[in-house]
């Protein structure tokens, strides 16, 4: 059993967040075991060991803590782990966890050896935390019932299960709450070979007739990110219908990109606006995240959480002390001269 709550929406057409688009979609392309799941091979080999030494012991599995950038498949992970546990999945997220009551009407709801995934855990309250400590120690719960000197506390014990965090901000965990959790997994973003795999996997089940080359191509300006990956296949697929005989192949698949303005690396039209007002409005940085969201009309949460981590795993943009610069490779990808610099090595305007 499955349930969802709380799923945040974003407009970007390559932003790794689940919007209302993916909708049901994202659920049919969902692998169901770890030998239907492509990448993440250390991580599938240490689960694979984990779970299975479980389920020969007739235990929980430990707690899982799962991190990464989002879209990479931390909720079909748990999903996964569920399935080969043979048991339930409870999905909920941290900002859903409002109250102590919340979580608690969670954890008692469980059946033995059940999965609790919870999503962007790190957003969890400080008072839902603490009641989830003796909860991963030692499976139980204390309640306090009244107010001053009547109030007295209840413990409850709860049935065995396993809790799965996800976060797209590890640091931002508590050091408490980070230590209780036993098996501790990073996600990377995938290689290019791998996200070919993944298109050509999802086209064959939705049905979308899709040449190597195409899914090659849409896998290339992806961001190393399985959601946007199946995102752009869909939208791709809208070309290839109207511009063609319905096949996505390598230069359908380029002019459909092309006209959603994603280029080559994986910019959009955004990543490129700010990049270009760091070199033409700003001498190349450095400019405060502030002043350069104003520049550009965005939120500055929205470039400090979707634009800079992709644009510094290129290497097109440097963070310092002072702000944001434009490296010499974003010069170079963008086709701007690369301006003199002076005796220290610093780029000067």
């Amino acid at each position: 059993m499955i349930q969802t709550e709380d799923m945040e929406f974003a407009p970007r057409v390559i932003s790794p967040e689940l919007n209302q688009e993916d909708g049901d979609s994202e659920i049919t392309l969902r692998p169901q075991t770890l030998n239907e799941y492509i990448g993440q091979d250390k991580v599938k080999e240490n689960l694979a060991i984990y779970i299975e030494a479980a389920k020969r012991r007739g235990e929980p599995l430990d707690h899982v803590l799962l991190y990464g950038p989002p879209g990479l498949g931390k909720t079909t992970l748990s999903s996964i782990i569920a399935h080969e546990l043979g048991v339930n999945l409870r999905i909920t997220t941290g900002p859903a966890i409002e109250r102590p009551g919340d979580l608690v009407s969670l954890l008692t709801s469980l059946s033995d050896n059940d999965v609790l995934f919870i999503d962007e855990i790190h957003r969890l309250s400080r008072a839902v935390e603490e009641i989830l400590y003796p909860a991963l120690e030692d499976r139980v719960i204390d309640i306090i019932i009244g107010k001053g000197p009547s109030a007295r506390s209840i413990r409850m014990d709860l049935k065995p299960f396993t809790l799965i965090g996800a976060t797209t901000r590890a640091g931002q965990l508590s050091a408490p709450l980070r230590d209780r959790f036993g098996v501790i997994q990073r996600l990377e973003l995938y290689s290019k070979e791998q996200l070919t795999d993944i298109i050509r996997r999802s086209a064959i089940i939705l049905g979308i007739p899709c040449t190597t080359d195409g899914a090659a191509e849409i896998a290339g300006r992806a961001r190393g990110t399985p959601r946007i990956a199946n995102r752009l296949l869909k939208r791709v697929r809208d070309f290839a219908d109207v511009m063609g005989n319905g096949q996505i192949t390598q230069q359908i698949a380029s002019i459909a990109l092309s006209r959603l303005e994603i280029d080559k690396l994986g910019l959009d039209s955004l990543d490129r606006r700010m990049l270009e007002m760091i070199i033409k409005g700003y001498g190349g940085g450095p400019v405060g995240l502030e002043t350069l969201a104003s520049a550009i009309g965005e939120e500055a949460v929205t470039i400090e959480d979707v634009c800079e981590p992709f644009l510094m795993q290129l290497g097109f943009l440097g963070r310092t002390p002072r702000g944001r610069c434009a490296t010499k490779l974003a010069y170079e990808h963008l086709g701007f001269r690369l301006p003199d610099s002076d005796d220290s090595g610093q780029m000067s305007f």
